[in-house]
């Protein structure tokens, strides 16, 4: 009798918990914290992270750094900046912190003693310090970081006073001769991302590559972009040394001496290097390649560089899936890295030797960082939890949490688990997709579908947090959120991701359909005559070419989509992308009728379905322009439709009022043509 009343009162203590659990708004997500930058110490038992905090009340956020020991028993809060500090590394002694802080004006770089003290800040340059990384040499003499400056200039009072002209001139004119001159969001103004190398004594900072070159590369760059060798005598680093950048994805991994020289590309392909990190002794250096020049979603392997004889072999290359940030094991004996596969980001280990990689973690989403003492350290998050550091064994049995900033809130907070689905698309494939239900839930009514369509277009939907287009979010207000993987999607094998080019309405579109026609027979609780659809970037061209070619969508939301496949490559900063996906410029062989084929703009004439156009001015990788050519079609068609357009923003909405503001509306469109009775 007792068992069976404290079984009552558990069971009734459940249903008290789950009623009393709120749903997600976007001031409850915009207050979660964001945990990011994990460092290990040099002796691997200790954890610098970073958090930021956003404040919708303010436009933005503060970051401040904490210090947590790997078995995850003491952490403490060792910055308190009402600012910004970000990017923590290590001296190679343990005992002192370097960073980037805001906290006097521009970012600079500012050091701390981990025994008590007040940050110092240890540079002052004019064009501030950019947020590429910043690496410690080991012999704790230099500073490894990058600035944004101007090629002609050899000292900060050059740069200084050039900045100082243009925002003194009445005149704002460019007169620019070369590509690219806009990147994301931003105009280069004249400027290039130089390697420099602060002597951490004396304050000195020297300018370390030569010539006209952005180090990083302006685009496709890697965790591990720049750094030094064990004995700290070289610099490592990546660079694109072609002289049309806007049309090549030819980065290589380079070394220099510290003391200078001439640098030494050590990778061949003639398409993407990158990430090129020292073993522990400083015989081999590991490195992300890929093969295809022009294509930045090619298949990335992990090469392995011998210093001393110059030989490089691919440890990947039977491995069917691209390698993304690698660490090396603290005894040099093998290489962690991560990698995508089928909705998730498990972490791999591979011997130097040879040989398959092992699986450590599976089912998670895992973003590698750094190596501890028995551990390998990772961003976990899923669905339902941002970022959270873990300390994983490294044989991946055990998991320790190390930070926990959202536990309290989250707990909080009613988000269904996500689930998975496969079905058969275009070509007899199997297609991945996922499913989140609404709070509180009942499987016997009927609900509307958000039916969300992933940008890129190689990338995919996973089982991760999204500060962007959350799925949590969509689903809170009482929607069925479908996501699905199409051909193009990552993480399914390269044919997979390859197949979408010069196909971009072609397999991709039939899979979709394909995704939803098996939901609606499937799932009981599917309202298949209420279903809208939203995307962006790619996921907004597909919104346009649904638009074109089928009625079954209640409406659309179209964020910084394309609609004219000729304006796009003309308009983009990253013209290798077009060129790549389109088979080369239009004006080549047949590859305008490749544009013309793809271009939802011809197909305008069916266009009916009423749809929410999004898109920033500052969006130079999808011009504005696509977003003012698509709401003047639907105007002049007489079809339902709003822009929301945003002066101060570019690809991405960023700024925390202006995500309130994306979220209210799109919300509102939603439930103006999906809630009952539809109109």
């Amino acid at each position: 009798m007792l068992r069976q009343i404290l079984l009552v009162i558990t069971l009734f203590s459940a249903v008290l918990i789950a009623q009393d659990k709120k749903i997600l708004t976007y001031e409850a997500f915009a207050d979660l914290r964001r945990v990011d930058e994990p460092a290990v110490s040099p002796d691997g038992n200790w954890v610098l992270y970073n958090v930021r905090k956003y404040s919708l009340e303010s436009n933005t956020y503060t970051s401040n750094i904490f210090l947590t020991s790997v078995d995850g028993k003491t952490s403490r809060q060792l910055t308190f900046s009402p600012t910004k500090d970000i990017t923590p590394i290590w001296s190679p002694d343990g005992k002192t912190i370097a960073f980037l802080s805001n906290r006097l004006g521009g970012f600079q770089i500012w050091t701390m003693a981990l025994d008590g003290g007040e940050p110092k800040r240890v540079t002052n340059l004019s064009t501030q310090v950019s947020g590429n990384g910043l690496v410690w040499s080991p012999n704790g003499q230099y500073i490894l970081f990058t600035s944004d400056v101007f090629p002609d200039c050899e000292t900060d009072d050059c740069n200084r006073a050039h900045n100082d002209a243009a925002e003194n001139s009445k005149v704002k004119a460019q007169l620019i001769d070369k590509l690219p001159f806009r990147v994301w969001d931003s105009f280069k103004d004249g400027k290039r991302s130089q390697l420099l190398l602060l002597e951490v004594a004396t304050g000195k900072i020297s300018d370390m590559i030569a010539g006209d070159y952005d180090v990083p590369p302006i685009d496709l760059g890697g965790a591990h972009d720049f750094g030094f060798s064990p004995d700290g005598k070289t610099i490592i680093f990546t660079m694109n040394t072609d002289p049309k950048i806007a049309w090549s994805t030819n980065n290589d991994v380079w070394t220099m001496p510290v003391i200078g020289g001439e640098p030494k590309k050590i990778s061949t392909s003639p398409g993407v290097d990158n990430n090129g990190v020292y073993s522990p002794d400083g015989k081999y250096i590991a490195y992300c390649s890929m093969e295809r020049a022009g294509y930045e979603a090619d298949q990335t392997d992990l090469k392995l560089y011998e210093v001393a004889t110059g030989k490089t072999k691919n440890l990947t290359e039977k491995f069917d899936r691209s390698v993304g940030t690698l660490v090396w094991s603290r005894d040099g004996k093998s290489i962690y890295f991560d990698a995508e596969d089928q909705g998730y980001h498990p972490v791999f280990q591979i011997s130097v030797s040879g040989g398959e990689p092992k699986k450590i973690t599976t089912k998670t989403f895992d973003l590698l960082s750094d190596v501890a003492q028995g551990a390998v350290i990772v961003r976990r998050s899923s669905m339902r939890m941002p970022s959270e550091i873990f300390a994983v064994s490294e044989d991946g049995k055990k998991s320790t949490p190390l930070s926990n900033v959202n536990t309290a809130k989250l707990a909080a907070l009613e988000m269904a688990a996500p689930e998975e689905f496969w079905f058969i698309g275009a070509n007899n494939t199997p297609v991945h997709g996922f499913l989140v239900k609404p709070p509180k839930f009942d499987p016997a009514q009927k609900y509307p579908v958000v039916y969300l369509v992933h940008g890129g277009p190689q990338n995919a939907w996973n089982d991760t947090w999204s500060w962007r287009w959350n799925p949590m979010l969509f689903a809170a207000p009482g929607y069925v959120v479908v996501m699905v993987n199409p051909r193009g999607s990552t993480g399914y094998g390269q044919q997979f991701t390859d197949e979408i080019r010069m196909d971009w309405g072609g397999k991709p579109y039939e899979d979709l359909m394909k995704g939803m026609d098996y939901i609606c027979s499937t799932y009981s609780f599917i309202d298949k005559d209420r279903i809208g659809a939203a995307g962006g970037s790619y996921g907004g061209y597909m919104m346009n070419w649904m638009n074109g070619h089928t009625d079954r969508f209640k409406c659309f939301v179209s964020h910084a989509s394309i609609m004219n496949k000729f304006n796009m490559y003309g308009g983009t900063e990253e013209m290798w992308f077009d060129e790549w996906e389109m088979g080369g410029p239009y004006w080549e062989g047949a590859n305008r009728e490749t544009f013309e084929k793809w271009s939802p703009y011809n197909y305008v004439q069916n266009f009916k379905t009423p749809t929410l156009v999004v898109h920033g001015e500052l969006d130079y990788r999808v011009p504005v322009i696509e977003g003012v050519n698509l709401f003047q079609v639907l105007q002049r068609k007489g079809i339902p439709s709003k822009f929301l357009y945003y002066p101060d923003e570019g690809h991405w909405i960023l700024k925390p009022q202006n995500g309130r503001l994306w979220y209210q509306t799109v919300h509102t469109w939603f439930d103006q043509w999906l809630r009952q009775p539809a109109p």
